[in-house]
């Protein structure tokens, strides 16, 4: 392995976890040329995913995995992943100059040094993108951003990896992964939940295809917000609009009361922004944070 700042030589892949991600970025890593030998997954749509993913590839024990891959990707649960990567390295199933890439977003390498300890390579690559499961993962990865964290002896290697697997590489701090992974917690997975309630309310309203009504709506919102940030905000709280607000309380508050904290939360935070910025004048925003404040009491 003495050559693998210089890349690209030909690995041995093999996958701890064959989960949505665990099989998607092996498969990547085929069409870059790299072998994928072997995988672990115990639950039986892990199997049928590796089935479909990586045809051809045992599922063995993760030691096994170990013994036959020169890159082993371990794409297990974040708070699996240190028990996992102790236990491998106390069993001596970790051999010098292997390398060690987790997904996780919250961790960095640090969570790798019992494996470091024996002799491995570790790379801290998140592939900030939600999976499937079905082949249109892998294609989801071109152009795909990775969070990466590692030593600065496996910097070329780590983009390497990064690249032939379709992606591009952002450099994270090993001290700023739990924020990095936070906020794309809050970007991606608070988006869904979102956007569930507002299908969920507009089936409520009587509209049969909530998602083609809101398809394009979300689509120009979300291209404002990247484009602009807070100078896309629209809507009754930019505005001040404590008589809509409250109206909207009054309605959630019949049909999906479980709505209301999730309602009353965000929209204080976008009264927060939306007056740092100047956007809610500030006679506006005195009632416009009593109707919230009186919603919170209740």
């Amino acid at each position: 392995m003495g050559g693998v700042a210089e890349r690209p030589a030909r690995l041995d892949v093999g996958v701890v976890g064959a989960g949505r991600v665990g099989s998607a970025l092996a498969a990547a890593l085929k069409l870059a040329g790299h072998r994928p030998v072997a995988a672990s997954g115990v639950s039986e749509a892990s199997r049928r995913r590796a089935d479909k993913l990586l045809p051809g590839v045992p599922l063995v024990e993760p030691a096994a995995v170990l013994e036959r891959a020169d890159l082993v990707l371990l794409t297990v649960p974040d708070d699996a992943l240190p028990a996992l990567v102790s236990g491998l390295a106390e069993t001596g199933a970790v051999r010098p100059g292997q390398l060690i890439v987790h997904t996780s977003g919250r961790h960095g390498t640090a969570v790798l040094d019992p494996a470091l300890r024996a002799g491995a390579l570790p790379l801290a690559l998140h592939p900030a993108m939600t999976f499937t499961g079905t082949p249109v993962d892998v294609q989801r990865l071109a152009g795909c951003t990775f969070g990466v964290t590692a030593p600065g002896e496996l910097r070329l290697a780590a983009e390497a990896l990064v690249i032939e697997m379709g992606g591009e590489p952002a450099w994270i701090d090993e001290a700023a992964r739990p924020l990095y992974h936070a906020s794309l917690t809050i970007g991606s997975n608070h988006l869904i939940t979102l956007v569930a309630q507002a299908m969920d309310l507009l089936r409520t309203a009587g509209v049969a295809e909530p998602g083609r009504l809101l398809g394009p709506l979300l689509g120009a919102a979300l291209d404002n917000a990247l484009r602009s940030g807070d100078a896309a905000l629209t809507g009754p709280v930019a505005r001040g609009d404590a008589g809509t607000v409250a109206a909207h309380l009054r309605e959630l508050r019949t049909h999906a009361p479980e709505d209301v904290p999730g309602y009353v939360a965000m929209a204080r935070a976008t009264a927060d922004r939306a007056l740092a910025n100047g956007m809610l004048k500030a006679e506006y925003a005195e009632a416009l944070l009593d109707a919230l404040a009186d919603e919170g009491t209740r």
